[in-house]
């Protein structure tokens, strides 16, 4: 079956759209990528979105418009990836944009809820390409207890497992995380969740410090030095010290974090602030590594060499400052730092890979949650299906 997988990240910098062959059930699915394709979003739209998240206040209104806006976005992607890859796909599988996350219960009416949002009305993408569309991933994993993310590590395991040797598969998009697969595991043993800021702080300071939208190959942050009492104070903060599962957004990472991030910084050099908000990924990702992966996966006796492999994907894989930093960090665990690209994987393909898989899964009545990677009682059948 042919799948096309859309996927808008938390930068909310465009539309990813992978063209997928599927074939097989659940863990034994075999993948292949056909054609990836980027469209940026508009200039207003990416307005509009950035502006809806995280508000404190916003109109209806313009939220019920802009669901129906980004699902008419989504579904001239899928055609234009269709005409220039001369393919037809059978099922969509669209991820949507994230409006709002919040993997943990809080009160509200009475009641400890955890919800999430995800944005781009599916019946309008499976009316526009003629075939059925899975969407809304994320609720029913957190229907039966989950956070509703990390998702990708479906993906992960069916790519990336080994039997002699462990790897960790980590994204930088907006947000980092990662999933760690010890040699030989069972699904049941993978361990999973968010590191923290990926992308998201670094194109936020460099946005408001620069007017880019983001430090193209990290030459803002290699000019400059990190600033260690930022970091120090930064990482002590309850996020990266939270046992996982966890996940994280904007909610913890956007412009409350950003403001708060500015204001540690004060006078600093410029390339200096940039250079600290690289380094608070690649650190939060070492941190992440040493304090929740090793200790969770190895015995006492054994070493971490076990885990051999990093490897990374995401829009931070063209970072290079970034990938030094994350070298450097992982460097001590004799880890070798590689990209999916070196497995025939696109780094911004990835994850609109993984939500052809998952909407696979979905249209075969699979399940495809990862449950000790969300935290979920059990697995799940994720999505909702329009028909066209």
């Amino acid at each position: 079956m042919i799948v096309a997988g859309v996927m808008s990240g938390t930068s909310a910098d465009g539309i990813n759209v992978a063209m997928v062959r599927v074939q097989g059930r659940g863990f034994r699915s075999r993948i292949e990528l056909l054609a990836h394709y980027q469209f940026p979003y508009p200039a207003e739209a990416r307005r509009a979105v950035l502006a809806a998240m995280n508000a404190n206040s916003a109109s209806v209104a313009d939220l019920a418009r802009l669901n129906f806006a980004l699902g008419k976005l989504y579904a001239e992607a899928v055609r234009t990836a269709q005409r220039r890859a001369r393919l037809e796909c059978e099922l969509v599988g669209c991820h949507g944009q994230t409006l709002y996350h919040q993997g943990n219960p809080a009160p509200f009416l009475g009641r400890h809820i955890a919800c999430t949002w995800q944005i781009g009305e599916a019946a309008i993408i499976a009316a526009q390409i003629g075939v059925p569309v899975v969407s809304d991933f994320r609720p029913t994993d957190m229907a039966v207890g989950g956070k509703g993310a990390p998702l990708v590590p479906f993906l992960d395991y069916v790519l990336y497992r080994h039997r002699r040797y462990g790897r960790i598969v980590q994204n930088l998009g907006g947000i980092g995380n990662l999933t760690a697969i010890p040699p030989r595991a069972l699904p049941e043993q993978l361990v999973a969740f968010d590191t923290g800021p990926g992308n998201m702080v670094i194109d936020a300071v460099t946005a408001h410090l620069f007017d880019k939208p983001f430090d193209r190959n990290g030459r803002f942050a290699a000019r400059g030095q990190p600033i260690e009492r930022v970091l120090h104070e930064l990482l002590r903060r309850r996020f990266f010290r939270q046992k996982p599962p966890k996940t994280a957004g904007r909610e913890q990472f956007g412009r409350e974090f950003v403001r708060e991030f500015l204001r540690l910084c004060h006078r600093a050099d410029e390339n200096d602030i940039v250079a600290t908000a690289t380094a608070l990924t690649a650190r939060s990702i070492g941190l992440a590594v040493r304090k929740f992966v090793l200790p969770l996966l190895e015995s006492e006796a054994a070493k971490p060499a076990r885990f051999r492999e990093f490897v990374a994907s995401g829009g931070g894989t063209k970072n290079a400052t970034l990938m030094g930093m994350i070298r450097e960090e992982l460097a001590p665990l004799q880890m070798r730092v590689r990209t999916t690209d070196d497995f025939g994987l696109p780094s911004e393909a990835k994850e609109a890979v993984a939500f052809a898989l998952l909407a696979y899964q979905t249209w075969r009545h699979l399940p495809s949650n990862v449950p000790s990677a969300t935290g979920a009682r059990r697995p799940a059948i994720l999505g909702k299906v329009s028909y066209a």
